[in-house]
C-alpha cells in the first residue's frame, strides 16, 4: 500500500502494524525498541477496536467479509506528531536574509533587520501558511508558535495568526505566545501587549529571559500579569553556551513563589535551557530538582541549539548544544523535542518535518541505547499535554484516527530514511501527501536574491 492508491473508506482494519508501546495503552508483548505488533479498527474517522495482531490468522469472527483490511507488513504506525515550540512568523527567509556567520548575535539582528524592512500582513501571511502546508503534509496535528511582538508588530502578526487559525481550524490546532525581551513587559506597551494575548484563542504569555541585574524584577512582574490573566507561562531561557546563565534557576524559583502564594496554577513551559549542559554537575542538579518542584515542563530544540550553539569561526564546535534532556527525564521533569527555527537566520534549513526532528534528536542526544523506552511521547503526548489536547496524540480507542503509516518497521528503517511514501490519515481519511513547492515563496522575496 503506497500513498498513491490508498482509498477512501469509512470502515477498515490496519493490520501488521508495529506502534511504539508508550503511544498505546495495551499491555502485550513487544520488542527490545519497545514495539508492539498490533490490528487497528477505523470507523468513521475514529479507533473503535485496538487488537494483538496474529499475522496471517486475523479472527474474522470480528468483522463482517466485506470490511476490507489493509496488511501493513509490520510497518509503523504513530499518531500525528504535535510540535509544541516553532517560529512560524520568522520562517523561509534565508534567502533574503542569510545568517552571514551563523552566530546567534547575528541571527538576532538580520531578523530585526528582516522584520522591519519586510513584515507586512502578506509577508507574514504567506510565510506562515506555507509553514503550515509543510507540517499538515508530514503529520502534524497541532503547533504552537512564538510570535515576535514588539511594538505595531503584535497587532499585526497575531491578526495573521488568529486569521490562519480560523482558516486551518478542521486541520490544524494551533496556539500562539507573545515573544519579547521579558523588560518589555515593565513598560506601558507590555502590559498592552499581555491585554492583547488573552483575546487570542490559545494565546500564551511568553518572552525571552536574559540574564540582568533586573532580571528577578522582570520575572516577578511576567509572573504577575500572566496570573492576572489566567494565562499559561512560555518562556524562551538560557539559549547560551555561558555556565553563568542561570535563568532557569531563578524562574523556577520564581514559578514557586507563585505557585504557593499568588495562586499561579497554569502551565509552564521553558525552551532551550542550553547553558544547563554547561554548568556544575551541582547546580545542575540543584536547577533541575527545582523545575521539578515548580512542575515546569522542558522543550528542547535540537536541531536549532546544534546548529547555533558554540559556534566559532575556524573552530570545531565541542559540544551539541542541547539541555540535560536524559537528566531532566531520570528526574520526572516532563521533555518535550520541537522544530524551533525553519530556513531562517537562527537555522538555515528544515521542512517543519517533526519525524526529522525525531531522527535528528536521536542520534544528537543519543536517544536509542539501551532502547528507545518512552521517548517518542516527547513528540506526541508530552507536547500534547502542553496544549491541553487530552487523547489526541495517542493510538487509542474512541479517539480520532489521526495517524501516520510508515513503510518502516524498526525504528532504525525509519530512521534511516527519510520516509518520503508515508500516508497520514486525518479521521481515517488519506491527506494529499504534496508539499508546498518554494517558488509560491517567490514573490515575497526580495529580488536581489533571486538573481543575484
Amino acid at each position: 500500500m503506497t500513498k498513491h492508491n490508498f482509498p477512501v473508506m469509512e470502515h477498515f482494519w490496519l493490520t501488521n502494524a508495529h506502534v511504539p508501546l508508550c503511544l498505546e495503552s495495551k499491555t502485550v508483548p513487544q520488542d527490545r525498541d519497545g514495539l508492539v505488533l498490533l490490528d487497528l479498527e477505523i470507523e468513521h474517522g475514529q479507533i473503535r477496536q485496538i487488537i494483538p495482531s496474529r499475522p496471517g490468522n486475523f479472527p474474522r469472527s470480528l468483522v463482517s467479509e466485506d470490511v476490507p483490511m489493509i496488511d501493513l507488513h509490520e510497518g509503523m504506525v504513530w499518531p500525528c506528531f504535535v510540535d509544541v515550540h516553532t517560529h512560524l512568523d520568522k520562517g523561509h527567509i534565508w534567502e533574503r536574509s542569510p545568517n552571514t556567520d551563523g552566530t546567534f548575535d547575528t541571527a538576532l539582528s538580520t531578523v530585526l533587520r528582516d522584520s522591519t524592512e519586510y513584515w507586512r500582513e502578506e509577508d507574514v501571511y504567506q510565510r506562515m501558511e506555507f509553514g503550515l502546508k509543510c507540517s499538515y503534509v508530514h503529520g502534524t496535528q497541532a503547533i504552537r508558535t512564538h510570535i515576535e511582538a514588539l511594538g505595531k508588530q503584535a497587532e499585526i502578526s497575531f491578526k495573521v495568526f488568529q486569521d490562519l487559525q480560523k482558516q486551518w481550524g478542521d486541520r490544524l490546532i494551533l496556539q500562539a505566545v507573545s515573544l519579547v525581551s521579558l523588560d518589555y513587559y515593565l513598560t506601558v506597551a507590555g502590559i498592552k501587549l499581555a491585554d492583547l494575548v488573552t483575546t487570542v484563542n490559545g494565546g500564551i504569555l511568553g518572552g525571552v529571559a536574559y540574564m540582568n541585574p533586573n532580571i528577578s524584577n522582570e520575572l516577578a512582574t511576567f509572573f504577575q500579569l500572566a496570573t492576572d490573566r489566567n494565562l499559561d507561562i512560555d518562556l524562551h531561557v538560557d539559549e547560551t553556551n555561558d555556565p553563568d546563565s542561570i535563568v532557569l534557576k531563578l524562574v523556577a524559583e520564581t514559578a514557586i513563589k507563585y505557585r504557593n502564594q499568588y495562586n499561579f496554577t497554569g502551565k509552564i513551559t521553558c525552551g532551550h535551557c542550553c547553558s544547563l549542559a554547561v554548568q556544575s554537575p551541582e547546580i545542575a542538579r540543584e536547577t533541575i530538582n527545582l523545575v521539578k518542584q515548580a512542575n515546569i515542563h522542558i522543550v528542547s530544540l535540537p536541531m536549532c541549539n546544534l546548529y547555533l550553539q558554540d559556534r566559532q569561526a575556524g573552530k570545531t564546535p565541542h559540544w551539541r548544544g542541547i539541555t540535560l534532556i536524559h537528566e531532566l527525564k531520570q528526574a520526572g521533569v516532563p521533555v518535550c523535542i520541537a522544530s524551533d527555527n525553519c530556513r531562517d537566520p537562527f537555522y538555515g534549513f528544515g521542512d517543519h518535518d517533526m519525524l526529522e526532528v525525531l531522527s535528528m534528536a536521536v542520534k544528537i542526544g543519543h536517544l536509542d541505547t539501551p532502547h528507545y523506552g518512552d521517548w517518542p511521547t516527547s513528540f506526541t503526548k508530552i507536547p500534547a499535554s502542553i496544549m491541553g489536547l487530552t487523547d489526541q496524540a495517542e493510538i487509542k480507542v474512541n479517539t480520532p484516527a489521526n495517524l501516520i503509516l510508515f513503510r518502516g518497521r524498526t525504528f532504525s528503517e525509519l530512521l534511516s530514511r527519510p520516509q518520503s511514501d508515508r500516508i497520514v490519515l486525518r479521521q481515517g481519511h488519506p491527506i494529499d501527501m504534496t508539499l508546498p513547492d518554494y517558488r509560491e515563496l517567490d514573490n515575497i522575496i526580495h529580488p536581489y536574491h533571486i538573481h543575484h
